[in-house]
């Protein structure tokens, strides 16, 4: 066991890049997620973070939206359409505290977003949640194949009609969670907590944006994600 304020050791450190032009708040973010045992690099603005994800993959980006230069939403718009990139998650940091403004981070493609100020302890189980979605620890079967969708689990990778698409951690465990339940509907509340999880406090207006999001993705399949008016989604062969 590490002595109190020591960092802790992971067998697998994961990397975070932090994202953010305030250099107290870079440093607080920093320091705390360095004494969970994450492993942080940091850029300033967002011309130097497209370039120091071209060094370094990591396996979040901590990404303030309002930055000198290229802004936040610049930045995560890039890196989606980047396939060396695209999959990465985004955890967004903003002043921007509407719920309009949470909807186009989402829209943009970021998989959690929280608001100036917050608590340390809040984002570190934010950032502890994503990368448990990234994870995939429950059991599942590697392989699953609906119509023209096959998901491999094991390598989080997604097709269809054998064309390869790529999803966010999000976007992947909302998708996968629909596949698996076979037809039944899945409540926008269900979707959170399966996805999210229950520490998550987002609205059900999210699950919509992420779900079209997905549809978009799948091109050709979008329609076998269906929509069950004023109830959820479901995953199903479309109705001629």
């Amino acid at each position: 066991m590490p002595a109190v304020g020591e960092p802790k050791v992971t067998a697998a450190a994961k990397g975070i890049l932090i994202v953010e032009d305030e250099v107290d708040l870079a440093d607080l973010l920093s320091f705390n997620l360095q004494r969970e045992g994450y492993v942080c690099r940091r850029s300033n603005d967002g011309a130097a973070a497209l370039a120091e994800l071209q060094r370094f993959s990591p396996d979040l980006l901590i990404l303030d939206r309002m930055l000198p230069g290229k802004s936040g939403d610049e930045v995560v718009r890039d890196l989606r359409r980047d396939p060396r990139t695209a999959a990465i998650p985004v955890l967004m940091l903003t002043a921007k505290a509407e719920e309009a403004d949470a909807l186009v981070g989402f829209a943009l493609g970021a998989d959690d977003y929280v608001t100036k100020p917050f608590s340390m302890k809040l984002l570190l189980a934010r950032v502890a949640a994503i990368f448990r979605r990234s994870a995939g620890r429950e059991p599942e079967p590697d392989l699953l194949t609906i119509g023209p969708v096959r998901i491999d689990a094991g390598r989080r990778e997604v097709f269809v009609d054998g064309s390869q698409v790529t999803l966010t951690a999000t976007e992947f465990g909302l998708l996968r969670t629909l596949m698996r339940a076979d037809g039944r509907v899945m409540e926008r509340g269900q979707l959170i907590n399966a996805v999210l999880g229950p520490m998550v406090a987002v609205t059900d207006r999210t699950i919509d944006v992420h779900i079209a999001a997905v549809r978009k993705k799948l091109g050709s399949a979008a329609a076998w994600v269906q929509t069950v008016r004023g109830v959820g989604y479901t995953f199903r062969t479309p109705m001629d």
